[in-house]
């Protein structure tokens, strides 16, 4: 097996590993949006891996992610990003330590502009470190959204219109992923209390975020009523908008999460008839 088909197989197994909800619709796209939405979801899946880690110290986290932002807005070196994180490498999983294969992995053509979503949700995220990932009001939910999923968004929308010509709202596509985010917020509010951390705004209750999900959601709804339905693109937008729905809604009921069956009935309504 040559390299580049190597390093395909691999990184689907990585984006499997890390994350189903996403390998679904991601394997049903076109072949070179599979490599650019496979390669920029793993991208910055090594990012949030580093800002998420339970056992790295805060000033550890803050210089990876500064340094990393860093190598990504010049020229990343493999090598020196290695030897940057060789320290932590048996701390840290495969999709963090292999960033520059992923980086390789990802198409030229749309490359920086992946790289760029990259860096600034790396920049980002060592802010939100720093402030111990503390969020005071509305505009810092807001904010702290934006870096971690509404970037996802804005990339997103970028490979569209790259791949596509796809033109789509900014605002629309950043409430795509900061929906999606909401309805995490919500669903592993008690885990996250459990681990000290909370991303709600003082006086904010649990309907309150459902509305502030709700929001964000008919953001999403809107971005993905601009794309065309018969492409495989409105179908990797619908199948994770359509879990986000089903999931706010079992949670409305007082359920945890989806059933399994639920899961699969909802995905199975989203995907495009071939």
């Amino acid at each position: 097996m040559n390299e580049t088909k190597q390093l395909k197989k691999d990184a689907n197994r990585v984006l499997k590993a890390t994350s189903r909800t996403f390998y679904i619709p991601i394997s049903r796209l076109s072949q070179e949006l599979q490599e650019a939405v496979g390669a920029a979801y793993l991208c910055m899946r090594a990012i949030d891996e580093i800002e998420d880690h339970e056992e790295l110290p805060t000033g550890v986290k803050t210089t990876l992610l500064r340094e990393t932002a860093l190598m990504i807005r010049g020229t990343f070196d493999e090598q020196t990003y290695r030897t940057m994180i060789a320290p932590y490498a048996n701390q840290l999983p495969e999709v963090t330590l292999r960033l520059s294969e992923w980086i390789a992995y990802c198409p030229v053509g749309i490359r920086a502009k992946v790289l760029e979503s990259t860096a600034e949700m790396a920049e980002g995220m060592a802010t939100w470190a720093e402030r111990d990932w503390t969020v005071k009001t509305a505009a810092d939910l807001d904010e702290y959204t934006y870096y971690v999923a509404g970037l996802v968004g804005v990339m997103l929308s970028d490979i569209w219109y790259w791949k596509a010509g796809i033109v789509t709202d900014k605002q629309q596509a950043i409430g795509f992923g900061r929906g999606l985010q909401a309805v995490n917020i919500l669903r592993n509010q008690q885990e996250d209390a459990e681990r000290g951390v909370g991303y709600f705004p003082p006086g904010w209750t649990t309907e309150t975020m459902f509305e502030y999900a709700r929001e964000n959601l008919a953001e999403a709804d809107a971005y993905l009523a601009s794309i065309p339905r018969e492409t495989t693109i409105y179908e990797f937008c619908k199948i994770p908008l359509a879990l986000a729905h089903g999931t706010l809604d079992a949670l409305a009921r007082g359920k945890e999460k989806l059933s399994r069956p639920e899961v699969l009935k909802i995905v199975g309504s989203a995907v495009l008839k071939r």
